[in-house]
């Protein structure tokens, strides 16, 4: 009475533990979609191929059927149909044909599941950005990881009633608890920005012999990102697939160490000198502290004394006279050792922490390198003089686009981003507007306004003319800085641009590391922001002026 009546449920429960077999039914995983509903990850149908011993009645034929269809080896499959256990998997993401032809079998023990295979229509587009999904659907890298929660959806349930030898009886029905999708993830990019940019990359980096090129474009406002490119990519359905040429001898963990480097994301995992482009910064704080004026005279005979340093301007003759404005055309470094001088240290860091600098930029990507910088009290005049024209401390390539941006777009911090709206997979309505907060003013209007002229004239009159395009105007800033050690004679070349000037509504950046033969940004990055923006400014509606 006491295990029948008091005691009932619980061994009523054990009772279906000992009788019910569950078999998981994968989600779909939720789309990641550009800006225009252009379809950038999606999933194919595939099958899991799986074996339950105690419902074998004829192994060998199993064996024999298996081997064949999924070219595994008859002893592989052997020992796994021979283990005693509920349920063994034989082999993951399975054609769908293939899974067909072995239902077509009607093997006894042998399962074949419906399941889900992460597929990228545009294979190596945006590589470092998308990222990719491992064995059991789950985000490795880039969006797919970050936004993991969105996009993974829940696995449904297949219940099967068995006998006390683990056969299922056949006089009942499965019982299935469906799958609910994952969520469709909108992102900032635009397909044919990031293909023709993607392009833009690749030409210039076979051309110059380049380790790598980035470049990025965003909109200067929003800080919504069109296009990220990190070349070279790799291949998103196949990305633990080493590049061709590549040492068949290495081991396991040399190949991983490979693979790592191969899905490193530069603009936003690795810093570097930025060099000349953030003259900007050091412009803009300086203007906006009132320690020069644009019509500031100065003088560069071609190197400026700090202590016991002789630094050098990049035009060894020197400049001579000329303007605070002539001195950011010309790029000169004494100019801005000076104008790094009048604002000294106190005021230099604290500009580069109101200007956002000391933190990160909160790109929704996971990995963020963080600024590497002097501790204030370490600075002396030396270290002084090469920050103010973007040596002696690393940010990432991310970071200084952003900040550009924020100083040349009326003075406001913006948030770098792909991320847009989550949309529900089966009704396609809005479940949410991702959101980056209010964004923080760290210039003033004034001041911004001054530095968009500024550059503008370096696009039109200084180092920057590879950059201009006839009935635009263009704002801009060339740059060319070392790798460490010096001694290596690695050299970094970029340029960063934005259109059009007087109301900037995109910029692009391009960087190209170590670069063969000539190297200077204004020669060899100013030109790919030139042919991209000649492209996409057409596309974005940004149409050419009669009298720029």
């Amino acid at each position: 009475v006491y295990l029948m009546v008091f005691d009932a449920e619980y061994y009523q429960k054990k009772a279906e533990a000992l009788h019910e077999r569950e078999r998981e039914i994968k989600a779909a995983r939720g789309e990641i979609i550009d800006r225009n509903g252009k379809v950038l990850a999606t999933n194919k149908a595939v099958c899991t191929i799986s074996v339950i011993h105690s419902q074998i009645t004829d192994p060998e034929r199993v064996i024999r059927v298996l081997a064949d269809e999924l070219g595994i080896e008859k002893e592989m499959i052997r020992k796994r149909v021979e283990k005693v256990s509920s349920r063994e998997k034989i082999k993951t993401n399975v054609e769908k044909e293939t899974g067909d032809r072995i239902r077509a079998y009607e093997l006894d023990g042998v399962k074949v599941d419906e399941d889900f295979k992460r597929y990228y229509p545009y294979g190596n587009l945006a590589s470092k950005v998308l990222g990719f999904t491992g064995g059991d659907n789950q985000g490795i890298i880039g969006l797919e990881v970050k936004y993991e929660n969105y996009l993974k959806g829940v696995n449904g349930m297949i219940l099967t009633t068995t006998d006390a030898r683990g056969i299922e009886l056949a006089d009942t029905l499965e019982d299935r608890v469906e799958p609910v999708s994952g969520d469709t993830l909108q992102v900032s990019l635009d397909y044919n920005i990031q293909e023709y940019a993607q392009q833009a990359a690749e030409k210039v980096m076979e051309e110059k012999q380049a380790d790598a090129v980035v470049i990025l474009i965003l909109n200067p406002k929003t800080g919504e990102i069109y296009a990220c490119i990190n070349a070279p990519e790799f291949d998103l359905n196949a990305p633990f697939t080493l590049p061709e040429g590549t040492d068949a001898a290495l081991n396991d963990e040399e190949k991983q160490a490979m693979l790592n480097q191969m899905w490193r994301n530069r603009s936003i995992n690795d810093t570097y000198e930025p060099g000349s482009i953030f003259k900007v910064f050091t412009a803009s704080a300086a203007l906006e502290e009132g320690v020069v004026k644009e019509e500031d005279t100065f003088y560069c005979p071609g190197y400026k004394l700090v202590e016991d340093r002789r630094i050098r301007c990049a035009r060894t003759t020197g400049h001579g006279s000329e303007t605070f404005v002539q001195g950011v055309q010309n790029s000169c470094n004494p100019v801005f050792i000076e104008v790094g001088m009048r604002l000294g240290t106190e005021n230099f860091y604290k500009y580069f922490e109101k200007f956002g600098l000391m933190g990160k930029t909160g790109v929704d990507l996971p990995g963020e390198a963080a600024t590497i910088m002097h501790k204030k009290e370490n600075v002396g005049q030396v270290e002084l003089a090469t920050m103010s024209f973007g040596q002696s401390f690393q940010v990432t390539p991310m970071q200084m686009a952003t900040t550009v941006c924020s100083l040349v777009n009326g003075g406001k911090r913006i948030t770098p981003h792909f991320g847009i709206a989550v949309y529900d997979a089966e009704s396609g309505e809005k479940e949410e507007t991702i959101s980056y907060g209010k964004r923080k003013r760290i210039l003033s209007k004034e001041t911004s306004e001054k530095m968009r002229k500024i550059l503008e004239t370096v696009v039109s009159e200084g180092g920057g003319k590879k950059a201009q395009i006839e009935g635009y105007r263009i704002g801009g800033k060339t740059a060319t800085s070392q790798t460490l050690p010096r001694s290596a004679n690695r050299y970094i070349g970029s340029f960063i641009g934005f259109a059009p000037a007087d109301d900037p509504q995109v910029a692009a950046m391009a960087i190209i590391y170590n670069p063969q033969g000539i190297y200077y940004g204004g020669t060899i990055a100013a030109p790919v922001v030139r042919d991209i923006f000649d492209n996409i400014l057409p596309y974005l509606g940004i149409e050419r002026e009669e009298n720029p």
